[in-house]
């Protein structure tokens, strides 16, 4: 999956309002599937077909230069740990991403993944400069359940994530049924993301959900 999410800059009040719409400004025709819960706000559609999502896929097979060494670990309470994934950051220029102690640079677009974010834009109204990959080779790579709370990230702002290659399951989970004395029952929420479809996470959604991939599927993905 590609993740694109614009990061934090100077706004107007107005663009800042317009971050925060519940019902963004689709500009592309594609059949668009809501999916809702308390506080939960996102937007599903396949954005590409079969044939151009496995062009895609190849191409970024060939395109994709992905983090080695300490770049491919994580920093957990003074430890060192290998990140389960392939994963690798582009975008505009001097913008860096960092999370469990890990800073990543962002490299120049490539021409594949500049394809990708236009479309996303098309579709969504929405632009960005910036781009997470996360490779998952096979069942046992997977990314745990998080929030995309990075200080460098715009929570205003959606995050588009576009999934190339096997499905696999995403599932939301409220941050108040997780732990602690005043949990609460609240059913998580599950959708599959399938081979060159688009999923729009809109405001507030990151603030109370978070999110996971299931790791019970097979297969090659870019996310």
């Amino acid at each position: 999956m590609d993740k694109f999410v614009t990061r934090h800059r100077k706004r107007s009040a107005v663009e800042a309002d317009e971050c925060k719409t519940e019902e963004p400004s689709f500009l592309s025709p594609i059949p668009w599937k809501k999916i809702e819960a308390e506080g939960l706000y996102c937007d599903y559609s396949l954005l590409f077909d079969k044939e151009e999502a496995d062009h895609l896929f190849n191409q970024l097979e060939e395109e994709v230069e992905y983090f080695t060494g300490i770049e491919a670990k994580l920093q957990v309470y003074g430890r060192s740990y290998g990140v389960p994934r392939k994963q690798a950051t582009y975008g505009d220029e001097g913008l860096m991403y960092s999370f469990s102690g890990v800073h990543l640079m962002a490299k120049p677009w490539t021409s594949t993944l500049e394809r990708i974010r236009d479309a996303v834009t098309r579709a969504t109204g929405h632009t960005f400069n910036f781009v997470l990959i996360n490779r998952y080779n096979d069942g046992h790579d997977h990314i745990g359940e998080h929030r995309d709370d990075e200080r460098e990230l715009d929570p205003a702002c959606p995050i588009a994530s576009v999934s190339l290659g096997a499905a696999r399951d995403f599932i939301f989970r409220h941050k108040d049924a997780r732990t602690g004395s005043s949990k609460r029952q609240i059913e998580p929420v599950k959708l599959e993301l399938a081979h060159g479809s688009l999923l729009l996470m809109n405001y507030p959604t990151n603030t109370y959900w978070y999110h996971m991939k299931n790791r019970q599927k097979t297969g090659f993905k870019i996310e």
